[in-house]
């Protein structure tokens, strides 16, 4: 199974991230992980730190020759804004002189919404510049980079994975559900705000410009489709291995999410179980080793806390960010006085930022799940694995594997 650590301060030296549990065999490439890096970056709203970060990946080991070895990946990123920041940010008790950069007065007014007052008092901390330091969302470079050689190994079993922003503010696409895989997989990557709707992403801008302007922030609402995802992973024996729980879990470890959908999760509420359950009707899809299909996806690809062979789509609920530009009030922790929040560097929506994080979090999760079920030592005892659990399926419902199986078809 993928075990995986970050490491790293938002204004610190680097980001570092160890993965393990990945075979030997996978094709890996820095210009894979660096892709989804830049899409990481993108989106309109985003702050002044993106025109400095131009992020790319060193893998430091667990890769020769341009293939996975079976041993830890480590990676890292370097923060290319270290160099103003190294006085402020110096491992040393006394930085040396060469440290760039003004050292920065403590910080001690919190920002109502973010990590900064509950860290301070978990840890004791006086300078909340330790807690928002590690807190930010910078982390999630880190996440992005391991969920790129996640990626890639599902891609080599045909899985692939997508995102689409539903609404910023209180601009929303009325109805996500009938954006199919394919639409969304056409969005091109420097697409401002990663809408199918090309009405609603003009408006999406300006209410990012309208709250720019007021000094305010704006969170919104994204969904991740996964084609291709087999039926049988996680499991229903006991809480933590379902995978409904392990995908919402993942999904609310990204800073500033606040709820997790899957499927038609709040609308299922509010309905009768006989609009809500999807039929179960036999197909001659090869596609499905188990030929079966759903004329609907209500409950986004998961039954019982295992996939079932549907699309998984997840939908996850992102606040605003906590960093107001016209700051809420706040107390001063030094002097106990009410004081203005403090202000750092941020951004005033990163909706479709965070939906790329979304799609990280979960090829991470799904081939942690897919090792589970059909692991080996190397990609091609995986293969070799999961092609004899398709054609056990297929028999199992009495209709040959045709011509042209995945095990013919799966990509190189």
């Amino acid at each position: 199974m993928l075990r995986f650590l970050t490491a790293g301060e938002s204004h610190g030296e680097a980001l570092v991230a160890i993965l393990e549990g990945m075979p030997a065999g996978l094709r890996l490439s820095r210009k894979a992980i660096d892709r989804q890096l830049r899409r990481r970056q993108g989106g309109y709203g985003r702050g002044r730190r993106m025109a400095i970060e131009a992020d790319g990946v060193e893998i430091l080991s667990g890769v020769r020759n341009g293939a996975t070895l079976g041993t830890p990946v480590a990676l890292l990123i370097r923060n290319k804004d270290w160099p103003n920041w190294q006085w402020t940010m110096a491992v040393d008790e006394v930085p040396p002189e060469s440290a760039g950069g003004a050292r920065r007065a403590p910080v001690t007014r919190p920002r109502p919404g973010h990590a900064d007052l509950a860290g301070a008092l978990k840890y004791g901390h006086q300078d909340l510049r330790n807690v928002l330091e590690r807190a930010s969302a910078r982390e999630t470079a880190a996440r992005v980079a391991l969920g790129a050689c996640a990626r890639v190994f599902l891609e080599r079993f045909d899985i692939q994975i997508v995102s689409h922003v539903t609404a910023i503010g209180d601009v929303r696409l009325n109805d996500s559900a009938s954006c199919a895989f394919d639409a969304v997989s056409t969005l091109d990557d420097d697409d401002q705000v990663r809408c199918v709707n090309a009405a609603l992403r003009e408006r999406m801008v300006a209410a990012i410009d309208a709250a720019r302007a007021a000094g305010d922030t704006l969170g919104g609402t994204f969904e991740v489709i996964v084609r291709g995802v087999p039926p049988g992973l996680g499991s229903y024996a006991q809480w933590d291995r379902r995978l409904d729980g392990r995908i919402a879990q993942a999904f609310m470890s990204i800073p500033a999410i606040k709820a997790v959908e899957i499927g038609d999760g709040v609308e299922a509420a509010f309905q009768p179980g006989s609009l809500v359950h999807d039929p179960i009707l036999p197909a001659a899809d090869p596609r499905r080793p188990d030929r079966l299909t759903r004329p609907t996806n209500h409950a986004g690809g998961l039954e019982g806390g295992v996939s079932n062979g549907e699309e998984l789509r997840i939908t996850a609920y992102m606040k605003p960010i906590a960093t107001l530009m016209s700051p809420l009030p706040s107390v001063d922790l030094g002097t106990g006085r009410e004081a203005p929040a403090t202000v750092e560097r941020s951004d005033t929506s990163a909706v479709p930022a965070a939906a790329v994080i979304g799609e990280a979090v979960l090829a991470m999760t799904l081939a942690d799940a897919f090792l589970e079920k059909f692991g080996g030592d190397s990609v091609l005892d995986i293969v070799r694995n999961y092609d004899s659990w398709c054609r056990e399926l297929s028999a199992r419902f009495s209709i040959p594997v045709p011509t042209g199986s995945r095990e013919d078809s799966r990509p190189r």
